[in-house]
């Protein structure tokens, strides 16, 4: 062969190389499996599935919820002074039938505001919660879709506060939340899932009664009532498998809360307070660590960026998920 020849030949066989590079596939990314894939949770959204009979869900929250400013009613944002809302709740959850799912949710607080802290760990109210999984997901059909019953038994402090306004961390009333949990699967174009939780809730509160500085705003002296406004959320909560052990989330959330009306007598005359109805928009980005299918670990934030009559807030948050 001579050498034009040669490097004629050698020319067309890189010319070959550049236009289809060894790394170049015709085939579609490998699927990834349901198996191949630990999930904890997003930061907020609650799932739609119930635990199998006789099993068990623990997730315990520490978070400490820091205002940066509050949103008037048109919605333009104002300075507010520092403060630290601390807390745990912790989701323990048993599966009383394959499709009912029963438990508890604690509540604990910690909290400084105008310079003074509480005077210990406060305990907040506690909430009962059952779920009952109407269908079970179906690729390409159906998601797992649940309805949840939640209960507020008000344990907690929120009343009497005379000279310990830090102190309340109840509510005072009875209030029963209705909600609908919805969860599905996608497989993106490259072959990971995304797994998707729509949330829809509604909340109607009892009369609470009140004595003296509460949570409320109520002065010393004080004898009357509070009523809490209706509130209505939705979340749309997004979970995107990188990994088998890494996740990233995020919530998308919008919350409406009705006007909370106060009324009773103060030395000798009548008192009347009405709160504005509040909105809020709320993200929560977060990361999972999955070390088992069974325990996990998130870290994120609920951030609130956006709303009319409502604080402004970055709540830092870690949970761990464990299920056996």
């Amino acid at each position: 062969m001579s050498s034009t020849i040669r490097r004629a030949a050698l020319m067309a066989a890189a010319a070959s190389a550049l236009a289809a590079p060894a790394f170049a596939s015709s085939e579609a990314p490998r699927r990834q499996s349901l198996d191949e894939a630990w999930w904890t949770g997003p930061l907020l959204a609650s799932g739609a599935g119930t635990l199998p009979t006789g099993h068990i869900l623990f997730e315990p929250y520490l978070y400490d919820a820091k205002p940066y400013g509050s949103f008037d009613a048109d919605g333009k944002r104002h300075s507010a002074p520092d403060a630290d809302n601390i807390g745990s709740s912790a989701y323990m959850l048993y599966g009383v039938t394959d499709t009912l799912t029963a438990g508890f949710i604690p509540h604990l607080g910690y909290r400084r505001a105008g310079g003074r802290w509480s005077q210990g760990l406060g305990i907040g109210d506690l909430t009962a919660q059952a779920q009952y999984r109407l269908m079970q997901y179906e690729e390409g059909k159906r998601p797992t879709l649940s309805v949840m019953l939640q209960e507020n038994l008000p344990i907690g402090r929120h009343d009497h506060l005379e000279g310990r306004p830090n102190d309340g961390f109840g509510s005072g009333a009875y209030a029963t939340t209705v909600g609908l949990n919805s969860q599905y699967l996608f497989w993106m174009p490259n072959g990971r899932i995304l797994r998707t939780r729509l949330n829809a809730q509604y909340t109607r509160s009892d009369n609470a009664k009140v004595r003296g500085a509460s949570v409320y705003g109520t002065p010393t002296g004080f004898t009357g009532k509070a009523q809490p406004g209706d509130s209505f959320l939705v979340n749309l909560a997004f979970e995107y498998s990188i990994t088998r052990n890494w996740v990233a989330a995020m919530d998308l959330a919008w919350q409406r809360d009705d006007s909370t009306k106060v009324t009773g007598r103060l030395g000798g005359g009548g008192f009347e307070r009405r709160y504005p109805v509040s909105k809020a928009l709320i993200l929560a980005p977060a990361v999972e660590y999955n070390f088992n299918s069974s325990v996990g670990v998130i870290v994120g934030a609920r951030i609130v960026p956006a709303g009319r009559n409502v604080t402004a807030s970055v709540t830092p948050a870690i949970a761990v998920n464990y299920v056996r």
